[in-house]
């Protein structure tokens, strides 16, 4: 049985300036998605400016900021922010979705694609292989912050969050952090490392998040204001996931029932 460690969510203080840690999970979040594009880009000489490139990210941040904000109001607690719109600038405490994070990325990017003349899915399939870095990151930053815990469980491996209750948990953010950062960065990296069929690195991001998260929803706490939103079991994750991997499959068999002479490589 393992206790979570209680992080002090300052990082470091210098005056009246705070600096927290989901604010550096942030920065690495964004500044390694930076570094990645750079790679990639490298790798698909004339295609990518790196002017291109630090308005891909600046877009992608803005989006996933606004959009995981907005998506955590609208999808897990609306409640809350009637009570204290305030919370809704408040970043810092935690509270965001990736599902709504998801949505203002796709916006920003079609809105930047239309803007350097590009194909909406050449942006995606060129950014897909980045987002898992900072997914894990984010989840990092979770447990940090001690939120999002596990149900609980006897597995050795087992953790108390004392700030919770005394009941030995799973450590899902770290299981979030294992498979859709480290194992789904992996698997977009080698995917996208050929030449592939225009959507197909999009739909195997979309099919793999969905499923990686889906999966680690039965290990996770589902929200206490929520509980199990359908069929008595399924979490509000699961159902915003169950459309993401339906979405993956359809973008993979357009894919390659229609390869495009356009191919996406590193």
């Amino acid at each position: 049985m393992l206790t979570f460690p209680q992080f002090d969510p300052v990082a470091l203080a210098i005056g009246p300036i705070s600096i927290h840690w989901y604010g550096i999970m942030y920065m690495i979040a964004f500044g390694g998605a930076w570094g990645l594009a750079s790679i990639r880009a490298k790798q698909q000489p004339g295609e990518w400016t790196a002017e291109q490139i630090s308005d891909l990210v600046f877009y992608g941040a803005l989006g996933a900021v606004l959009g995981g904000r907005m998506g955590s109001v609208l999808f897990y607690n609306f409640e809350r922010f009637l009570s204290d719109p305030i919370w809704l600038l408040r970043v810092w405490e935690g509270g965001m979705s990736f599902h709504g994070g998801l949505l203002g990325v796709l916006l920003a990017f079609f809105l930047y694609s239309r803007s350097i003349k590009k194909e909406f899915f050449e942006v995606m399939d060129f950014i897909a292989p980045l987002v898992p870095f900072g997914l894990g990151a984010g989840r990092f930053g979770n447990f940090i912050g001690g939120e999002l815990w596990g149900r609980p469980t006897d597995v050795a491996w087992g953790m108390v969050f004392p700030h919770v209750d005394q009941l030995v948990r799973h450590p899902s953010q770290l299981y979030e952090v294992a498979l859709e950062g480290v194992v789904l960065f992996t698997l977009l990296w080698w995917f996208s490392s050929k030449p592939k069929p225009r959507m197909a690195v999009t739909g195997l991001f979309a099919i793999g998040y969905g499923s990686f998260r889906f999966f680690i929803e039965f290990f996770r706490e589902p929200d206490l204001h929520l509980g199990f939103v359908a069929l008595d079991w399924m979490t509000m994750g699961q159902v915003l996931s169950a459309p993401l991997i339906v979405a993956g499959v359809i973008l993979l068999i357009l894919a390659y029932m229609k390869p495009q002479p356009q191919l996406n490589s590193l």
